[in-house]
């Protein structure tokens, strides 16, 4: 538990380095008034402003943190921290991308081969829908960092959303290549396979996403449709019970109406399958 300090301090550096410890120690609110009381020394000081800023942000005060991070920058306007911070809080935590990109600009011109900045406008123009934007910083950023998985599977994610399937095929599989065994690359290698129409390749990458991870229920699906084209009944039908059974309502809904289930339901043990899980589940 925090204890309050016997000596009172009595100079900017004093409350400065004091707030600097509790906000290590993770007692935020007793930094931020010490960094106030250092602002009452130096009220120009570029980095109790700062800290102050990112004292209020793991507070969940954003706009006050902007507004501290505000400050900061009109002292000095060309340091790195106040923009990439900034920057931080308008895309994750107010979605407000093209404010995001711009802070994140003025962070680049202070280090401009910064790699999180790089990697997080890259982000904001791919939530923009901007594939081809967030691409090219993807690739800045892989200039940075040749062996980052995220930049690759992101590319890979933009790639998909631009059409570029082929491409997105090659970034998924960088990333595998680092990290073989995160679920979702493999899923969204799966994913890509399926739109190719390569659905022998594409049910293997789902099973070694489910081979890691069995509980998602949208891979099964995905997976009993990959079945369905190739006109693999039973296993088509064991795919989909699994995914029924880990989310009963979409699934249900989806077997009785959607069109890649139509010449399915006329088979006795396709209405066997609803009808019971029906009665489980819904009834």
């Amino acid at each position: 538990m925090y204890q309050p300090l016997e000596c009172r301090p009595d100079s900017y550096r004093e409350w400065y380095q004091r707030g600097n410890k509790l906000r290590a120690e993770g007692y935020y609110q007793e930094a931020l008034t010490s960094y106030e009381r250092a602002l009452n020394y130096r009220p120009s000081d570029y980095w109790t402003w700062y800290r102050k800023g990112v004292v209020l942000e793991a507070l969940g005060y954003y706009h006050e943190a902007i507004t501290s991070y505000d400050r900061a920058i009109a002292i000095e306007p060309n340091n790195y921290w106040a923009w990439y911070e900034q920057g931080c809080i308008y895309f994750i935590e107010f979605t407000q991308y093209h404010r995001a990109i711009s802070c994140f600009t003025k962070a680049l011109a202070a280090h401009p081969q910064d790699y999180w900045a790089t990697y997080r406008i890259g982000e904001a123009w791919r939530n923009l829908g901007e594939c081809e934007r967030a691409i090219d910083y993807y690739n800045k950023a892989l200039e940075l960092r040749s062996d980052d998985f995220w930049s690759y599977y992101r590319r890979g994610e933009a790639q998909q959303h631009w059409g570029k399937l082929q491409l997105a095929l090659k970034s998924y599989d960088l990333a595998l290549s680092l990290e073989p065994d995160d679920y979702w690359a493999w899923y969204q290698k799966g994913m890509v396979l399926q739109q190719l129409n390569r659905l022998t390749e594409a049910i293997k990458c789902y099973q070694q996403a489910l081979n890691l991870n069995s509980q998602i229920d949208w891979i099964w699906y995905q997976q009993a449709c990959c079945y369905a084209l190739l006109k693999n009944t039973n296993w088509a039908i064991m795919s989909l019970e699994k995914a029924i059974d880990l989310y009963p309502e979409k699934y249900l809904e989806l077997a009785a109406n959607e069109a890649i289930w139509q010449k399915f339901r006329s088979s006795t043990g396709f209405q066997l399958l609803l009808t019971n899980k029906s009665r489980r589940y819904i009834e």
